[in-house]
């Protein structure tokens, strides 16, 4: 069986060859930590992390690697906002990105490098560029010469003569000190009261694009397999980067290209100017991790995704139905011995199976209908054994059904908990956490940290994790889930 994948830079799928057959570099670009992470994140977060998960489960040693941006802009811009500094922000908004995605179940990256730890990486690789001819500095910032590198627009198929001004996207720079209005910056020089840091070229900070391929050079070399993240950044940030890297080493950046598609609410582009905007703490306010994971799953990873409630109830409903084949095994452990001895010719058939639907360009939903097909099952021998007391299949066949279904749900990271809530000495009724969660807010509008940081820990010892968010809302959920 070949895997193959729709590779942005030819816009073809083609079969997927590694540089080591055993071994694959993986680099997917994260988040700029200015603010909660919203669906548009969580559905790029998700999709590579089944994506690595189907990887190393097909048998690949992966290494996988997603950066922070805590240099920029709007990380500034919020730092001024609160009177505070660059470092407090990007560090509240990465820690609240670990809570976010450990209760999605993604799977932690083996590094998360960041702007400001790479800085040394920056300023060499900046260098070279400039030793090589496709830099440029000016009045203490240093530029890309966009029209020295022949290849570029090779992955966006943009025409330099049809560029716009500023293409670098997020720079706001004074375009008569440039060569080329397209050109973009590698180096910024520090403006009055700007956070900085020194250079050859004077004190200031890296451009966003440049950071990228500092860091995927410094944790995985010059070439890499795959370079993943939303379709939005094919121009310009993952164009500049090529233009960067290639310029320097004369190696291709990255061999496969993937990209997936933006996420809509209610068929409109997600904005926080038309009210539309859903951070993923929205999201697990009020539906099931698993159901989020499950309706991003369920779309080509490469379309446009349409969020709406009616959508969000029908995976809801999708996730009751694969819950119950994931505990079936556990539900009815007392009828049944499920640890019998099983058909290792009937677990591979379905394996293979399940790997010829997702090997096509990582077609996630043609597996999750073979996961369907078995929690069915599952579902209506638990209502027979419930109200019957016996099944229409032998526990053999039922205990291939269930660790075969298991074992695929783990690809996909889809797993159930059997206590929804927990059920020990320790228990507090939800009555009880909503008072004391008001307490902890009084506290914090008084100022008390002491005081809210106790009540947390006595929800936390008790089993409840809070989640702030924006506007003083405190949500909270069971450890467990």
């Amino acid at each position: 069986m070949n895997l193959t994948l729709y590779n942005t830079l030819t816009n073809q799928e083609e079969i997927f060859t590694p540089l080591n057959p055993y071994k694959i570099k993986m680099y997917c670009c994260g988040i700029t930590a200015y603010d909660y992470c919203h669906l548009g994140h969580a559905r790029t977060c998700i999709t590579w992390d089944v994506v690595r998960r189907y990887l190393t489960w097909r048998g690949y040693q992966v290494k996988y690697i997603q950066n922070f941006t805590d240099i920029d802009d709007k990380i500034l811009n919020r730092a001024r906002q609160e009177n505070t500094t660059m470092e407090s922000v990007s560090e509240r908004f990465i820690k609240a990105y670990f809570e976010d995605m450990q209760r999605l179940n993604v799977k932690p990256a083996d590094a998360y490098p960041r702007a400001t730890h790479t800085l040394d990486g920056i300023k060499k690789l900046i260098g070279k560029l400039e030793q090589k001819g496709y830099a440029y500095s000016t009045q203490g910032d240093v530029y890309y010469s966009v029209n020295k590198f022949q290849d570029y627009g090779k992955l966006s198929g943009r025409k330099l003569e049809d560029l716009q001004t500023d293409a670098s996207g997020r720079l706001n720079q004074t375009e008569s000190i440039k060569q080329q209005p397209f050109d973009f910056a590698l180096w910024k020089s520090a403006k009055p009261d700007e956070p900085s840091f020194e250079s050859p070229w004077g004190k200031g900070r890296p451009g966003w694009h440049i950071e990228c391929s500092a860091m995927v050079k410094e944790m995985l070399g010059e070439t890499i397999d795959i370079h993943v993240g939303g379709n939005d950044l094919i121009f310009p940030h993952h164009e500049n980067e090529i233009a960067q890297s290639e310029a320097v080493t004369g190696k291709p950046l990255a061999r496969y290209w993937l990209h997936n598609g933006m996420v809509k609410v209610d068929g409109e582009k997600m904005s926080k100017s038309l009210g539309n905007f859903i951070t993923i703490r929205d999201l697990l306010a009020k539906y099931h991790p698993m159901a989020i994971r499950l309706f991003i799953l369920q779309a080509n990873y490469r379309k446009p995704l349409d969020f709406t409630d009616d959508a969000m109830e029908a995976v809801t409903n999708g996730w009751h139905t694969l819950a119950d084949g994931l505990l079936f095994g556990i539900k009815h452990r007392e009828k049944l011995n499920l640890t019998a001895k099983t058909h290792p010719s009937f677990i591979k058939s379905v394996q293979d199976h399940f790997c010829q639907a997702v090997d096509h360009d990582f077609n996630f939903a043609a597996g999750l209908a073979i996961l369907f097909e078995l929690a069915k099952e599952l579902r209506k021998e638990g209502n027979l054994l419930t109200h019957q007391g016996k099944t229409s299949q032998s526990i053999t066949e039922l205990g291939d059904k269930w660790h075969t279904l298991v074992h695929l749900a783990q690809v996909f990271g889809l797993e159930a908990d059997f206590n929804e809530t927990p059920n020990s000495p320790n228990s507090i009724s939800e009555a009880e956490i909503e008072a004391l969660i008001a307490q902890r807010l009084d506290a914090r509008k008084a100022k008390n940290y002491q005081q809210s940081d106790q009540i947390r820990d006595i929800l936390k010892e008790k089993g409840v994790t809070l989640i702030d968010a924006q506007g003083g809302i405190t949500t909270w959920h069971w450890s467990n889930q």
